[in-house]
């Protein structure tokens, strides 16, 4: 199968000053809580537009069971089919293998663009795991949308308390883009139970009542 664009070809142009949300993840596979984080994103922060950033292989994740780029980059485009959702593998086209190192690249060719990094609850958990893991925090603004069972966990991790002064509470998420980092905002919207994991386990079980069968 073909990739398709990494994005579009603007996104390496010169742009004019638009807020921007980034998604990143495996999308193995993208389904419809992606969808439901992202129209939630646009309208709580006030941006033109999001970009699902669909890694060629996350470093903390093995190999096995993970589904070709290719795959996974389709699935993506098919399920960001909205005038304000681009999904691409940018990833691959920078030559980058951690968040840290896409997010500063994306911040020197863009320096007009105003970026937002967006991840849920379950992701504040572990980030600390993540290379270099406190320079995505300091590079650009962050909105972390509750998970079902990760908010608690989430408030309390790592990141949270080593960044609990860069916590904006109070004032509208329209403001986010526009702060300075570090800066991050916690919103506790409504949930989405949609769950790669549970996508995955629910295709095998049906491949092995077909081989059965």
């Amino acid at each position: 199968m073909t990739l398709p664009p990494p994005l579009p070809a603007r996104a390496f142009g010169r742009l004019p000053r638009r807020r921007v949300g980034l998604l990143g993840g495996s999308f193995n596979p993208a389904h419809a809580g992606h969808r439901h984080i992202s129209e939630l994103a646009l309208k709580l922060l006030g941006l033109d537009e999001i970009w699902w950033l669909v890694s060629p292989q996350n470093p903390l994740k093995p190999r096995t069971g993970m589904a070709p780029l290719a795959d996974r980059l389709a699935a993506a485009v098919r399920h960001s089919r909205h005038p304000r959702l681009r999904a691409g593998a940018l990833e691959a086209a920078l030559g980058t293998s951690y968040t840290a190192d896409t997010l500063a690249a994306l911040r020197r060719r863009l320096p007009r663009t105003r970026f937002v990094w967006i991840m849920g609850a379950d992701n504040l958990t572990q980030i600390a795991r993540w290379e270099n893991w406190p320079t995505i925090f300091r590079t650009m603004p962050v909105a972390v949308f509750a998970r079902p069972t990760y908010s608690l966990g989430a408030l309390a991790s790592k990141a949270a308390r080593r960044f609990a002064k860069a916590r904006r509470t109070g004032c509208g998420g329209l403001r986010l883009a526009r702060l300075k980092p570090p800066a991050w905002m916690f919103f506790h919207a409504r949930l989405h139970g949609a769950s790669a994991t549970a996508i995955r386990v629910a295709r095998r079980r049906r491949q092995l009542q077909r081989k059965r069968h």
